[in-house]
């Protein structure tokens, strides 16, 4: 579309086009109702179809089985560090924790406050720059639940596999890499994720939990953080991001009209492909990631040497071309190209020629 640019944001991140025009469509006037979906109460029958519509896509096509919840919630996945331990955590029973950057930090320091745990496997020594692993780790049998994030947007690493936790529920937090390609829902205790990467716009947080872990919190726990509370009122105890919600449902439909998850998988395995080629063949870029760790969603990469002027005037100029948002997270410089589902493949080629003709001049 004219006037728009290749957006690489880590999030709020790129949405795929056609679910744009179709809020485009529909903003002022929902389904002939007369009003917009952001007008809407959240109990009138319209939206609640659009809640119920949402939530069947979703479990449509990441198969989820019928004994999980789903929530949409608010709050960003930063609110589910508290949430989670103060819900599933049982006393005496410490949570075991696998920790692969800035996102588990962040949980860990919310479990230091909230209960017992214990870090199982880490790659903190190696600067996060690979996956920590779980070969050789005994997990306890006892233990509340094992945590761990699927997709670290900081580093640029990612989990293509998942441990075998046997009866301890496993928690991940999938924020980044939901929906990139197929699940089995069934391994896992509770799944979390903030929308703005591949589900939605900000402002959504996508909870998947066992009905049977949503009795685990005391009573006593406040209202607005109780699982339980959310489930029994269908994500309907206090006012949802309704306009979010909806914008989901679209992003859900695009999924489906794509081809669904095979589709989306088969895609971003190509666009990071065409960008990680491009960075190895490189005279003047390298990536600092393990080959075998590295993200298909957010490639990070630097100029040899780390040169960080160099870096800035590749951001400036990236940014003057159209290509948007490849400035590193701040906490660890460099360059960052994030390729979620809706980043078209024309902009991962345009990308790795913007590349090609920076190195000619500067390498």
């Amino acid at each position: 579309m004219k006037g728009r640019v290749f957006n690489f944001n880590a999030g709020p991140a790129v949405l795929p086009l056609p679910v744009l025009e179709k809020a485009r469509e529909e903003l002022l006037n929902y389904g002939g109702c007369g009003m917009s979906v952001m007008e809407m109460s959240h109990r009138s029958k319209e939206f609640e179809e659009i809640l119920s519509r949402t939530e069947a896509s979703l479990r449509r096509i990441l198969r989820i089985p019928d004994d999980y919840a789903v929530l949409f919630l608010q709050g960003g996945a930063s609110l589910q560090f508290s949430m989670i331990p103060m819900n599933l955590y049982l006393k005496g029973q410490p949570v075991e924790i696998i920790h692969s950057g800035s996102w588990t930090e962040k949980a860990i320091a919310e479990h230091k406050k909230l209960c017992e745990y214990k870090i199982v496997a880490s790659s903190e020594s190696e600067k996060f720059l690979r996956l920590p692993s779980w070969q050789g780790v005994a997990f306890n049998p006892n233990a509340s639940y094992v945590y761990m994030c699927s997709n670290n947007t900081i580093f640029g690493t990612q989990f293509r596999e998942f441990p075998d936790t046997g009866n301890v529920p496993l928690v991940a937090d999938m924020s980044s890499d939901i929906l990139s390609r197929a699940i089995d829902v069934s391994r896992f205790g509770l799944i979390f994720a903030g929308a703005q990467k591949n589900l939605g716009p900000s402002g959504v947080t996508l909870v998947i939990i066992r009905k049977d872990l949503v009795e685990r919190a005391a009573k006593e726990l406040p209202t607005m953080l109780q699982y339980r509370i959310h489930v029994k009122n269908n994500s309907l105890y206090n006012t949802p991001p309704t306009f979010g919600i909806y914008v989901c449902g679209l992003v859900l439909d695009w999924i489906e009209a794509e081809g669904g998850l095979p589709a989306i998988e088969k895609r971003n395995d190509e666009k990071a492909r065409i960008l990680y080629e491009a960075i190895d063949a490189s005279g003047l870029f390298y990536g600092p990631v393990e080959k075998n760790s590295r993200s298909r969603m957010n490639v990070v990469f630097r100029v040899k040497g780390d040169n960080e002027d160099l870096e800035k005037k590749f951001v400036s100029e990236a940014a003057a071309a159209g290509l948007a948002g490849l400035k590193g997270h701040r906490s660890v410089g460099g360059l960052r190209a994030s390729i979620y589902n809706a980043h078209p493949v024309e902009g991962v080629r345009a990308l790795v020629d913007f590349m090609k003709e920076f190195e000619r001049k500067n390498g």
